[in-house]
């Protein structure tokens, strides 16, 4: 084979990779009608609007800050949460849209403590992945994702690791939407310094059906914060 036939291959691949990719598109999902816990204290006009539902202790024990708030708080280069809630891409996850903002009081996921379930609809596509960004605290939840499809269902059982563990580079179904995050108590003082995450979790909906809402049930164990929803289409 010629130089030149080697490049022009070579640039075929180039561009049917980039194509691929620009036809990926993300959907973040609205789940606003579900948010009920506000568990990242922001900063507004210089000053704390403070976490109110936490992320573990059911509830009650800790948040997270975001940069500008830590800073506002007087902890210096701290593993905050980034002030802009749109998450970048990565080799694991498309970007993802987290419901907190600086100077916005208001409430920013969804919690669970015990056994309890909820519901969201989705805008009615295939989809080719579908991520839930969520912590479990006090241990591990294991959870039942019913996908409805307009043409039947299936469910599917995950086992959602605490907040504290590690992830492995190669597992299927997790990854960190934010790592090795501080967190502080009710009166914003830093319990600990780093080692809790904020986890993706790609429920592998079938791309040949069209995804039309998402059932998440969950079992006794665990305190589970439920963040937010992305879906890829291609």
């Amino acid at each position: 084979m010629n130089r030149c036939a080697v490049t022009l291959i070579t640039y075929a691949f180039f561009v049917l990779g980039a194509s691929a990719q620009q036809n990926k598109k993300n959907i973040q999902v609205n789940i606003n009608k579900l948010l009920n816990a506000r568990p990242v204290t922001t900063a507004t006009d210089g000053k704390l609007q403070n976490w109110t539902i936490g992320i573990d202790g059911a509830g009650k024990g800790d948040g997270y800050l975001t940069a500008t708030a830590a800073s506002l708080n007087g902890d210096k280069n701290t593993n905050a949460l980034p002030d802009n809630p749109l998450i970048p891409s990565n080799s694991h996850h498309p970007e993802i849209l987290l419901h907190y903002k600086n100077g916005d009081a208001g409430n920013q996921a969804h919690n669970i403590a015990g056994v309890d379930s909820f519901k969201f609809n989705v805008p009615r596509e295939k989809y080719s992945d579908f991520y839930l960004s969520l912590t479990s605290s006090e241990g591990p939840s294991r959870l039942h994702i019913t996908l409805n499809y307009t043409n039947g269902s299936e469910t599917k059982d995950f086992r959602l690791p605490d907040y504290y563990n590690d992830i492995p580079e190669n597992d299927p179904d997790l990854s960190y939407v934010v790592h090795n995050l501080a967190k502080w108590n009710p009166q914003n003082k830093m319990a600990e310094a780093d080692h809790h995450n904020i986890d993706a979790m790609n429920i592998h909906p079938d791309e040949k059906r069209i995804l039309k809402n998402i059932v998440v049930s969950k079992e006794h164990d665990g305190y589970l914060v439920f963040w937010a929803a992305t879906g890829v289409i291609r």
